[in-house]
C-alpha cells in the first residue's frame, strides 16, 4: 500500500511539474509572510479587460524531497482552463517551503497523537492572504470579486481563511479539504479526527464568506462520514456553506478535481456556485 501511494504521489508530482516553457503564463515572486517570496504562476484569460481572480491552492507534501521539486500548476491544467474560459485570471502560488518559494516549511501539524490543526490551517491561510494582497488590484486583475479555491491542505487553509475573512474575496471553494489523512499509512484513517472536528468548530464560529465544499465518495483521506461530520460542525457553528458529495470516481477520489475530464463532473456544481456569487461581486464593484 505504501508503494502504491508513493507511486501515486510521484505521478501527481510529475503532472504538476511541467517546465515553465510548456506550462505558460507568467512566473511571479510575490511577497509572502515572514519576508518570504511565493513563486506563483499567473494565467490570464483571453480578454483585454481586467479579470476577477481565482486563487488556486495546492495540497501538502510531508516529504521534503518532493516538496522541493514542486512547481506551480501549469496553465493547461484542466481546472485552470475551465476558469480561464469563464473569464477568471488564475493564480497558482506555492506556499513557503515548497519548490521555488522561499521561507521555512510551516505546515507540519505535529505528532499524529497530538496534532495542531488550528495552527497549521492558519499558517496556510497566511500564505493565501499574502498572495491575495499582492495580486488583487494589480495590472489586469480586479481589486474585488475574487474566489479562493483550495485542495486538500489548501482546502483546509481556505477554510481557515474564511474564518478570518479577507477584503476582495466573495467566495471560497474547498476541494477535499482536511489534514491528518492516511495516519499510520492506512487509508480512511485520520490522526485524531476529533481534533479535526474541534478545529472546524473554531473556524465555523467566525466564517461568514459563502463556501462550496466538494468531496468524492471514494476519498481515501477524508471519507464521506468524516467529511459530513466536518461540514455539519462548520455550519452548526455559523459557517455559510453548501456541500456536494460526488459518486465514486476512478482512482482515489481525493484527487478527483484534477483528473482528466473531471470538470464534466464538478463543473456544473461550481457554475451554480459562481452564479450565486454574482450579486456579491456586483455589489463589491
Amino acid at each position: 500500500m505504501r508503494q502504491a501511494l508513493l507511486a501515486l504521489l510521484l505521478l501527481l508530482l510529475s503532472a504538476l511539474s511541467a517546465p515553465a516553457t510548456a506550462a505558460g503564463g507568467e512566473l511571479l515572486r510575490l511577497p509572502g509572510p515572514d519576508g518570504s517570496e511565493l513563486l506563483t504562476r499567473l494565467c490570464r484569460p483571453d480578454s483585454p479587460d481586467p479579470a476577477p481572480l481565482l486563487l488556486l491552492n495546492h495540497g501538502a507534501q510531508p516529504r521534503a524531497e518532493l516538496r522541493a521539486a514542486l512547481e506551480p500548476f501549469p496553465c493547461d491544467a484542466e481546472p485552470i482552463r475551465w476558469f480561464l474560459a469563464r473569464g477568471f485570471a488564475v493564480a497558482a502560488p506555492l506556499r513557503r517551503g515548497y519548490g521555488g518559494s522561499s521561507g521555512a516549511f510551516v505546515e507540519s501539524f505535529g505528532p499524529c497523537e497530538d496534532p495542531d490543526y488550528l495552527r497549521v490551517g492558519r499558517e496556510t491561510a497566511r500564505d493565501i492572504r499574502a498572495a491575495l494582497a499582492a495580486l488583487l488590484g494589480s495590472p489586469g486583475i480586479l481589486p474585488d470579486g475574487a474566489v479562493v479555491l483550495g485542495e486538500s491542505a489548501g482546502g483546509w487553509g481556505s477554510i481557515a481563511l474564511a474564518a478570518e475573512g479577507v477584503p476582495g474575496v466573495v467566495g471560497i471553494i474547498n476541494v477535499a479539504g482536511g489534514r491528518g489523512g492516511w495516519a499510520g499509512g492506512r487509508a480512511r484513517n485520520n490522526c485524531a479526527p476529533d481534533r479535526l472536528v474541534e478545529a472546524m468548530s473554531e473556524f465555523g464560529r467566525t466564517a461568514r464568506l459563502p463556501m462550496l465544499w466538494l468531496y468524492a465518495a471514494n476519498d481515501s483521506y477524508f471519507w464521506p462520514a468524516l467529511a459530513a461530520q466536518l461540514f455539519d460542525r462548520f455550519v452548526a457553528e455559523g459557517g455559510i456553506a453548501e456541500m456536494a458529495m460526488f459518486r465514486t470516481v476512478p482512482g482515489d477520489g481525493h484527487y478527483f478535481f484534477f483528473a482528466e475530464g473531471a470538470s464534466a463532473l464538478w463543473g456544473p456544481r461550481v457554475e451554480l456556485f459562481l452564479a450565486s456569487l454574482m450579486p456579491a461581486r456586483t455589489a463589491a464593484r
